[in-house]
């Protein structure tokens, strides 16, 4: 289990590098991750960290409104980068990755806030984000999944 939640946290890495870098530059992170012009020295993408890249990347408009609906006083383009790209990555899992516990979710992407966060208080803000969107949706007040087929899950990966 200690070793799947290794990979995971690698994987998230990698795909917020990736992500990260598409934001910054205005280039597809598809393309990024296709076309392998990311460092792949410094960076290996598992099939995870791929995911994580095409999902956030697919449901980008959706995570956003999200994000904006939630995040109190800060427009999403106004956010550090690194901080939106947390908060996309863990709303991405937070609705579209059933294995992966919503809380799980919540505290990887504080986490990840905690090392590569734009501001003293990333994770702080991290955290309050992503709360309030897991307790809109524990109300049913999220927009996910309305008359919409939930994204194939892989069988094989289990939860963090």
């Amino acid at each position: 289990m200690a070793s799947k939640k290794h990979e995971r946290r690698k994987a998230r890495e990698g795909a917020l590098s990736v992500l990260y870098s598409g934001d910054i530059t205005e280039k597809d992170a598809l393309g990024i991750v296709e076309d392998g012009s990311y460092p792949a020295e410094e960076i290996t993408l598992s099939d995870y960290a791929e995911r994580l890249v095409s999902g956030v990347t697919s449901n980008v408009e959706e995570i956003d409104a999200r994000l904006a609906a939630t995040s109190e006083n800060w427009s999403v383009d106004r956010m550090p980068v690194v901080d939106r790209v947390i908060l996309r990555m863990a709303v991405y899992e937070m609705l579209y990755v059933d294995e992966v516990p919503v809380s799980v979710a919540i505290n990887e992407a504080v986490e990840l806030a905690k090392v590569y966060g734009g501001e003293d208080d990333s994770s702080r803000f991290v955290n309050g984000v992503l709360g309030r969107i897991a307790r809109a949706e524990e109300a049913g007040e999220g927009e996910a999944g309305e008359g919409e087929a939930p994204e194939e899950k892989a069988p094989e990966e289990e939860a963090e």
